[in-house]
């Protein structure tokens, strides 16, 4: 790999491999995983379990430590991810590279209030006053669309909305103003409306500050629509890598089941078909 191609992209990553050990049991979770990102928006999609998730922790190295991480490459910006040590991540999580949680009743505390969750986020990557941190938190909140930051500075998370706490959450993650993003599941658990307002600010953010977006799915409609790129996994694996405005013209027969299992208005069938997998998958 040459310095020019580090240089292009964001992440670049080549033969990624997981392993998850308990006691004399290891399970591999993910198999030889390899993509690039650059100043765009790369889907990751698949079932529950394909390892989309655990693609994306293992890139911030937050898998429990008996976890075996192994790759040819594992490479962000200038830093080789896989030689780094703790303190060196520590560095990098939340500052340069951000996550955003699938729900945030979960991610945020629930005795704090959330304008001083989002502003401790700041000033654990930035030497500033708390006036300076709290100004900071209001231009943030501003710019995730929510209304009246001042009154939502002060209240805690049971008195938000669930769409009110995911944009709190994409303030957390970032008002550092990290290179790369990865959102996981991240409208998964909101309505229709709330979530196209998700997307919206998630959107603007990568555009405005030239982020890189991994964007953890198993929506296909969605990040057919939304994403620039998608990467198709199965058992851990990558099956399929293409456009996503060419996704309908997937070759992949895992591929090819995930989107004739989708419901149609316009198709309306008396059964959804069923996913026929076939062993060669796993090998190939």
């Amino acid at each position: 790999m040459s310095a020019n191609t580090v240089s292009t992209h964001k992440l670049v990553v080549e033969g990624l491999n997981v392993r998850f050990v308990n006691g004399q049991k290891e399970t591999h979770a993910v198999r030889d995983v390899s993509f690039t990102l650059g100043r765009e928006k790369l889907a990751i999609v698949g079932e529950s379990g394909s390892g989309k998730s655990t693609v994306g922790r293992s890139l911030l190295k937050l898998h429990p430590s008996s976890t075996r991480i192994t790759a040819n490459t594992l490479q962000f910006c200038e830093v080789d991810l896989l030689s780094a040590s703790e303190k060196a991540m520590q560095k990098i999580r939340g500052q340069r590279i951000s996550m955003v949680m699938q729900d945030p009743k979960y991610s945020l505390n629930p005795v704090v209030k959330v304008g001083d969750q989002i502003a401790e986020a700041y000033l654990a990557h930035h030497k500033a006053s708390r006036s300076e941190a709290r100004e900071r938190v209001m231009e943030m909140l501003e710019k995730v669309h929510i209304r009246d930051p001042k009154r939502v500075y002060g209240l805690y998370p049971h008195e938000v909305s669930g769409g009110m706490g995911q944009r709190i959450m994409i303030a957390m993650m970032v008002i550092t103003r990290p290179e790369v993003i990865i959102a996981d599941e991240p409208t998964s658990a909101l309505d229709v409306s709330v979530r196209q307002q998700v997307l919206s600010v998630l959107e603007e953010l990568v555009e405005e500050q030239e982020m890189g977006l991994i964007f953890v799915s198993h929506d296909l409609n969605l990040v057919r629509n939304y994403c620039d790129r998608v990467l198709v996994m199965y058992a851990g694996r990558v099956v399929e890598s293409l456009a996503a405005c060419d996704l309908q013209n997937a070759q992949h027969p895992y591929t090819r089941g995930l989107l004739a299992a989708l419901p149609s208005m316009d198709n309306r069938r008396v059964r959804l078909p069923v996913l026929q997998r076939d062993p060669l998958w796993l090998t190939h």
